[in-house]
């Protein structure tokens, strides 16, 4: 788009009070943005409040900085990666967010733009499944959602979710990897964030945002510049479930924010799964209350696939052991002791000793071992649980 365009749309966008419904009556009554606001502040008031007709009148004062800080940021792709601002009713705009009560006037992209096209060819994947879960995980269960993302996007899905610590940015890296032996032009994850798409946030997944955008994509609805305010994120929520078929929830506690996704995702007509956990946990509550409410349970990448009705890969590939396979290297003696006293819930020190009969010095070394070996996290307050059953 040319530069009085860009600068229609990203006024109506800053213009506050004026909200993503207000926006599209706006524009199915008068056409591009440029249009809306040659009209008089007469004809505004038919389709808005009288408090939004008095700010459409009034060029937001951001609007010069912010208009030259978006031409920048799309010039500026020198990285071999692709940038893009999507608008209502541009042909790459993705079809599955039109069906939402409030879809963005921009999508911000950057990254692998060749996999969605352009013009009549454009087309955003259709096999789309959105994995969230705590930013807190359990070892078991950021292990879970970095096994079924490794396994969905090797079977050729597509992986999104939110870059936030924990659940999200172990799905991002499992879908990562499990691109690397999926078709040559798969898309192997999409990063929906809840800042400017010139930010990281947090900072900790600077580098993963990179592989990201070399291999998937990257995409937010808001102005360039915008800081990481809490208010954008359970909003953009709704990004990560609209761009998806389907949401899978790995672990999450009663009050966490991938709840929210997932009835946001249920809202709009699409299927809930939830991967069980341990009732002691309090990572598993949120996965249990949703189960409870009709959300699929979980045990392997097969059964969404088989639920969903997608292509299901032969018995050998990896979408049969998403999340159950036994990790680390093969243990015996004291090690093995220490696994099958350990189960599947989180457990102290003191109830190993007394299941195993190993005395102190020896449970710890061995415990060491394990975590080393990477099948055995140590949890907050002194528990320890097993990472992988076989």
């Amino acid at each position: 788009m040319d530069r009085d365009e860009l600068a229609g749309w990203l006024r109506l966008a800053l213009t506050p009070g004026v909200g993503n419904d207000a926006a599209r009556r706006l524009l199915a009554a008068f056409g591009l943005p440029q249009a809306i606001f040659e009209q008089k502040s007469s004809a505004w008031r038919q389709l808005v409040t009288p408090a939004q007709a008095e700010a459409l009148a009034v060029e937001p004062p951001a609007l010069p900085a912010q208009l030259q800080a978006t031409l920048d940021w799309l010039a500026g792709a020198d990285d071999g990666l692709a940038r893009r601002l999507v608008t209502l009713g541009d042909a790459a705009y993705p079809a599955s967010l039109l069906a939402m009560a409030d879809p963005p006037l921009m999508l911000y992209l950057s990254g692998q733009l060749g996999s969605i096209g352009d013009g009549p060819h454009a087309g955003w994947p259709a096999r789309v499944l959105a994995i969230v879960g705590s930013r807190n995980p359990t070892p078991q269960g950021a292990q879970n959602a970095r096994q079924f993302a490794r396994s969905f996007s090797a079977a050729g899905l597509t992986v999104v979710s939110g870059l936030a610590l924990g659940v999200d940015g172990a799905a991002h890296e499992g879908a990562l990897d499990g691109g690397d032996v999926a078709a040559a032009g798969h898309l192997a994850t999409i990063a929906v964030i809840g800042t400017g798409i010139d930010r990281v946030y947090p900072r900790q997944h600077l580098e993963l945002a990179r592989r990201i955008a070399r291999h998937g994509l990257i995409v937010s609805e808001y102005p360039l510049g915008t800081p990481p305010l809490a208010a954008n994120f359970p909003k953009r929520n709704r990004l990560i479930a609209g761009l998806a078929q389907g949401t899978l929830v790995v672990e999450a506690a009663l009050q966490s924010g991938s709840l929210i996704t997932a009835r946001l995702a249920s809202e709009q007509g699409k299927e809930v799964f939830a991967i069980p956990g341990s009732i002691h946990s309090p990572q598993s509550r949120g996965c249990h209350a949703l189960i409870r409410q009709g959300a699929k349970l979980v045990e392997t990448a097969q059964d969404v696939l088989e639920e969903l009705r997608w292509p299901v890969p032969p018995d050998d590939a990896p979408a049969r052991t998403g999340g159950d396979g036994l990790g680390g290297s093969v243990v015996s003696g004291d090690g093995a002791l220490l696994l099958e006293a350990l189960g599947a819930d989180p457990v102290s020190l003191d109830a190993l000793l007394a299941r195993t009969g190993l005395d102190t010095a020896t449970l710890q070394a061995r415990l060491l071992e394990l975590e080393l070996d990477g099948q055995v996290g140590r949890l907050p307050g002194g528990l320890f649980q097993r990472l992988a059953l076989g």
